[in-house]
């Protein structure tokens, strides 16, 4: 007789836990949760018996040491002190991270929005200019605890863990393997062509999802993948289209980031290369996390054969746009 698979730790995080904990950190719930679109860490909207709601976030286990996750809310506090729209942990009784059972635990206040209008230049225009405010702090000091967003980081390290693992079907191993050295390989050739381009403190995430827009204009949420890269990672994830659409895209966003903020062009040439070790890391990403049950019943499509012959050809596809010329703002 086996023994049933271990419980994932976020198995025992039930409604009356995520109240006790906020009772802990003296924030009386009134039983109102809802549970908010994330996998990597579990957030919830708890409504208060005084005052609006908040929101909580519980912390992956095992994810990020105490110090990155603290080193995270410093540069968010950073943001928000010189008044850029981004929304910080909460300080409660001197702290920013708290511990309840085994989890750790940050409270933020609630703060709505709707998915910015990226087809128009205004908005693209508005985001850049913060983007570039908060590049413009992300390059006065480095980050010393959170990682760096690397080749290695994103690419070579998710491709051994996939095929060390036996995540990849036997009658596709050969033509995934295949194409992901053809892919790694184009990622390396586009960091040879822009050259050594600068490094700061970024969002790390920056898409549509994490970008919120109010009449005030946008707000960031979801620093958690905050880590060390080039800039152009918080710019390429809001380009779309065919390529005439994506310039556009491009210029408009750097019209408002170039208030703020120099931008050097050489790291254009690491958009693909950016968009190609993303695909890489999700794949693994997803992988690593089969085991917490939010997953499977996510991603059902995830392993399966179709699954892993679309990556194929994705992955095709960037081999050959890697080797296009970089896009360039009008």
């Amino acid at each position: 007789m086996t023994n049933p698979p271990p419980l994932h730790p976020f198995a025992g995080l039930g409604p009356d836990r995520v109240l006790d904990a906020l009772d802990s950190v003296g924030l009386r719930g009134d039983g109102r949760l809802i549970a908010l679109n994330s996998y990597e860490n579990r957030v919830y909207q708890v409504g208060m018996e005084e005052g609006p709601p908040v929101v909580v976030k519980f912390y992956r286990p095992q994810r990020w040491s105490e110090a990155a996750i603290l080193e995270e809310h410093a540069f968010v506090d950073e943001l928000a002190e010189r008044e850029i729209p981004a929304v910080p942990a909460m300080v409660i009784n001197g702290r920013s991270l708290h511990e309840f059972e085994g989890f750790r635990l940050a409270v933020f206040e609630r703060r709505g929005g709707r998915a910015p209008e990226l087809d128009d230049p205004a908005t693209l225009e508005w985001i850049g200019r913060f983007i570039g405010r908060i590049h413009a702090v992300g390059g006065l000091t480095p980050f010393k605890e959170r990682p760096a967003l690397t080749v290695e980081t994103f690419g070579t390290e998710p491709r051994s863990f996939l095929l060390d693992n036996g995540w990849i079907p036997p009658e596709l191993l050969a033509a995934y393997s295949s194409v992901v050295d053809q892919a790694l390989a184009g990622v390396a050739h586009c960091y040879e062509r822009a050259g050594q381009v600068p490094v700061l403190r970024l969002h790390g995430d920056c898409h549509a999802g994490n970008v919120l827009w109010t009449e005030a204009g946008p707000h960031f949420v979801d620093f958690d993948d905050s880590r060390t890269g080039p800039a152009v990672q918080d710019l390429w994830m809001l380009l779309s289209g065919e390529r005439a659409e994506m310039v556009r895209q491009l210029s408009d966003v750097l019209a408002g980031y170039e208030d703020f903020c120099d931008f050097d062009p050489r790291q254009l040439y690491l958009v693909e290369a950016l968009r190609t070790l993303r695909l890489l890391h999700y794949s693994a990403w997803i992988a690593r996390r089969w085991d917490d049950p939010a997953f499977p019943a996510a991603f059902p499509w995830f392993n399966t054969q179709r699954y892993w012959q679309d990556r194929i050809l994705e992955l095709r596809e960037q081999v050959a746009l890697m080797d296009e010329p970089p896009l360039w703002p009008v």
